[in-house]
């Protein structure tokens, strides 16, 4: 067996954090699930570079250049298909584990993220587009996110939630997916098809605070740059074991409720002098997925540590956060910029793709 079904033992799933259609058409994509991948996710920056710099796209691209569809129509006519056919790959994983892997994210248009009913009507559209049991439609936890959330998870819909970087937020994301079944629930509705994974974003944390911590420049400072990221998805964690336990989840739970997992997502090493595995290594456990790059996956393949850890050090993260917080850096005033940023970023990278869409097809016109 490989690591990656080795941490599968250990309840976690190892998602893949890339999608271009060059791995679904020469099977690379049905290798790694066979190697113990057991879902993909996507986002606008990665559809940027698969579409944007993929031959694999040049024949569509050239044929959509004799249309007059916009950008826009043209990147999700690419990505849709795209979508549909690696749900396919995996539909084995779906039905083999009971609709809880084998799942295929695809976020809606970022510009949508402060919009709780664009995102609404976003999200229907896009799941009706595809038309895969095995979707999970991405939606940003920002304050009108959370909202659209409830509404999607009521309405049926397999929703990664993705931007999480507060535990404040994080408890909300909780809220409206228990929320969102209970409504189900009382309609009467099936409550075993609909998952859920919520995204904590991790090594974009210590980015953050490690400028902080330079800035102040003290040993103690020091001594806390690496630890912040590790320490809130601990906490993370910690939370959700709080929270799906007790009456309100065993009543949902009775009619087939499934777990929200916690996702952990940003697992790349940002920076050069922490361990290429620092955001794997320290968060494994049962009940959670981490998608990661191809980059960072062979990492753990060639030489992971399969360890249950995402439970230890409990203690030490929040004494990490305590001390975070006597140096007169708080942690809500970091992840408020975080959700801020990221949605900025994913929404420069959709509009990046849209632009380099066009000039492709320009350039494709010129050369028919």
């Amino acid at each position: 067996m490989s690591r990656i079904n080795d941490l599968h033992s250990l309840g976690q799933s190892i998602w893949l954090d890339y999608i271009d259609r060059g791995m679904l058409q020469s099977g690379k994509l049905k290798d790694l699930i066979n190697d113990g991948v057991r879902g993909v996710t996507s986002n606008p920056t990665i559809f940027q570079h698969a579409i944007a710099k993929g031959d694999a796209y040049e024949q569509d691209l050239r044929r959509l250049a004799k249309t007059d569809k916009p950008p826009v129509a043209v990147f999700e006519e690419l990505a849709i298909a795209d979508i549909q056919d690696a749900s396919d790959v995996l539909r084995p994983v779906y039905d083999e584990s009971g609709g809880q892997d084998g799942f295929v994210s695809l976020e809606v248009a970022p510009d949508l993220a402060n919009d709780t009913q664009k995102t609404i009507s976003e999200a229907r559209r896009l799941h009706a587009a595809v038309n895969r049991p095995n979707l999970m439609i991405k939606v940003p936890a920002t304050r009108e996110g959370v909202p659209a959330i409830q509404t999607l998870v009521a309405d049926g819909l397999n929703i990664n939630v993705t931007l999480i970087f507060a535990l404040e937020r994080y408890a909300e994301v909780m809220e409206a997916y228990l929320s969102g079944l209970e409504a189900r629930q009382e309609a009467g509705q099936p409550l075993g098809h609909v998952a859920s994974v919520a995204s904590f974003f991790v090594s974009r944390v210590d980015t953050n605070v490690d400028e902080a911590l330079d800035e102040i420049g003290t040993p103690d400072a020091e001594a806390l740059k690496g630890k912040i990221a590790v320490a809130n998805a601990k906490l993370a964690y910690r939370a959700f074991q709080n929270t799906f336990v007790g009456e309100r989840w065993q009543a949902l739970q009775k009619d087939g409720a499934q777990l929200q997992r916690p996702l952990w997502a940003s697992t790349s090493t940002k920076n050069p002098a922490y361990p290429t595995l620092l955001y794997v290594d320290t968060l494994i456990g049962p009940h959670t997925v981490n998608t990661m790059p191809p980059q960072t996956l062979e990492a753990f393949r060639e030489s992971g540590v399969v360890k249950r850890t995402v439970d230890t050090g409990v203690d030490e993260a929040k004494k990490a956060m305590a001390q975070l917080e006597g140096l007169g850096i708080s942690i809500q005033a970091v992840t408020d910029q975080l959700e801020k940023e990221g949605v900025e970023k994913f929404a420069t990278s959709y509009d990046e793709l849209l632009a380099a869409i066009e000039d492709r097809r320009h350039e494709l016109e010129g050369a028919v």
